[in-house]
Parts: C-alpha cells; sequence; structure tokens
C-alpha cells in the first residue's frame, strides 16, 4: 500500500462511495477490496486518514472493506474544534446510547443489517467486524446478527460516565455469550494500559459477561504516538487509539503487532475453501 499523509486530508478515492439503504435508513459507506466482508467502524470524531489506512491494510489482506460513515466530515483530519463539534452531536443523537450501560446504540440495528447485506453481497463463511473507540462495542453486539463470526473491539469507550459499564443489554449479552459457547467463537479486544476512557474496569466487566471467549490484550502507554492531530492533541490526553492515531507505523511496534494480529484473526475465521465472490 502507498505511503499517505496522516496530516492531511483523505480523498477516499480508492473506495467505492455507496448510498446503502436497509431498515429505511441510507448511510454513505465506503466499499473496497475482494474476499469475505469486514465491517470497519469509525472511531471519534470520523473516518480520518488513520482510520482509512486500517480499513486499507484489512482491504490489502484479502478481505472487502465496508467502511460507514456514521459521523463527521469523511476523510478529514480531525480538527480540535470540529472533532469537539463532532463529538457533542453524536453525544446527544438518537443513534447512539453515549451515556447508557446496560443498553445496546440504536444504530447496531442498522449495522447487522449492514454486516447480513454484505455477507450476502461478498459470500463466505461470514464477516468481520471492528468497532474503535465510541463504536468499540458495536462488534459484540453485531454478534446478535448470525454472519458476524470475528468481532474485535478496540478501545471501547461506551458508557462515557461509567467504568465499568458495558454498552450492551443484559440479555443481548446473554445470547452472546451463548453463541460464542456454541460456536466455538471468541472476541478479541485492545486498550492501552493508561487509557482514559477505557480502563481496566470495563475489561473485567467483558471478562465476567463473556469468561474466557473474551481475549484482551492491554498495551504499554509507551508504545503510543505521540505525533497527532490536533482533536487528539487537545482532547485525548492519555494514549489511547491501538489501530489507528496512536498506531506507529513501525516494524516490531506492539500497535503493529495487534494490527497484525486482527487481521490474522480476520483470516482465522473467515477463511473458506473458496474465496468471498466481492469485487470492488
Amino acid at each position: 500500500m502507498p505511503k499517505r499523509s496522516m496530516k492531511q486530508d483523505d480523498p477516499l478515492d480508492d473506495f467505492m462511495r455507496r448510498d446503502i439503504a436497509l431498515d429505511g435508513t441510507t448511510k454513505v459507506v465506503y466499499v473496497a477490496g475482494t474476499g469475505p466482508a469486514v465491517i470497519v467502524m469509525t472511531e471519534m470524531p470520523g473516518i480520518s486518514p488513520h482510520v482509512a489506512r486500517f480499513a486499507r491494510w484489512v482491504r490489502d489482506a484479502g478481505f472487502t472493506v465496508y467502511m460507514p460513515s456514521l459521523f463527521g466530515r469523511d476523510g478529514a483530519v480531525p480538527g480540535a474544534e470540529e472533532g469537539a463539534a463532532v463529538f457533542q452531536r453524536a453525544c446527544v443523537s438518537a443513534e447512539f446510547r453515549a451515556l447508557a450501560s446496560n443498553e445496546s446504540s440504536p444504530v447496531t440495528k442498522w449495522l447487522r443489517s449492514l454486516a447480513r447485506f454484505a455477507h450476502g453481497e461478498c459470500g463466505g463463511p461470514g464477516v468481520g467486524a471492528i468497532g474503535m473507540c465510541f463504536t468499540g462495542n458495536f462488534a459484540l453486539t453485531m454478534m446478535l446478527e448470525r454472519s458476524v463470526l470475528a468481532p474485535v473491539l478496540s478501545q471501547p469507550s461506551l458508557p462515557l460516565n461509567n467504568p465499568a459499564g458495558i454498552e450492551i443489554a443484559p440479555d443481548e449479552v446473554r445470547c452472546v455469550r451463548e453463541r460464542l459457547e456454541r460456536e466455538d467463537l471468541t472476541v478479541l479486544a485492545y486498550r492501552f494500559e493508561g487509557d482514559k476512557f477505557c480502563m481496566a474496569q470495563r475489561f473485567a466487566a467483558y471478562a465476567e459477561a463473556l469468561g474466557d471467549r473474551f481475549i484482551g490484550r492491554v498495551l504499554p502507554d509507551s508504545a503510543a504516538n505521540t505525533d497527532l492531530a490536533p482533536f487528539f492533541e487537545r482532547h485525548v490526553t492519555t494514549p489511547h487509539s491501538v489501530v489507528t492515531a496512536h498506531l506507529i507505523d513501525e516494524a516490531g511496534q506492539p500497535t503493529i503487532a495487534a494490527r497484525d494480529e486482527i487481521l490474522a484473526f480476520f483470516r482465522h475465521r473467515l477463511a473458506s475453501p473458496r474465496s468471498g465472490r466481492c469485487s470492488n
């Protein structure tokens, strides 16, 4: 993959911009690649160059990426003021439950439909999904959709006001755990040790809810990139974004090891004797 600047807006011109209507709601989804589908859900405050870079890594690993636009200005380097405004709007949006423990955000219903739609387009045994930050828990709720086989939770940050809370209803998490046990599946999750938005209490809550089906990885704060966009520099004052803004793109770095483990997880769960039929 050619190197792109993380300090300039990304035109996303190597993705197909599609308007996908599901459940009576139309959202922009950026699609690229071939093979089984992976849903890449952006962190706050939107599809930044770092998020797009991660999506390209997934694409180049042999998957069809579906990257929905959920908030923010697509492709933008997150500015401090603009990013804060996006965050505030999302916190009061009917689509999200930023402050509610034990409750799934309504947008996850649309995302489950997107997974089903993507699986229908791409084939293969199933779909992968990764959420980050504000969307971090969404991949877990998406396990209620049978096509989702490979959920990854990167620094899941909701609910914002309860470090030990998880953003999924109790009956839903029970259904997810039963499915994980029944189908011998696992959930991968990542956080930095000193992350103030995704603290140790949250991973403990996931472990209690999911047992040994939950595989949590904790990276040292020293592994985080310190050359940050204005939004992160001002508003995210601890290491946070494992595979995007705080990733150090150098061989041997713990964040690169985390990226590679995620890609291997997708390959393992979505492997099939025949490749997916998507071609975008």
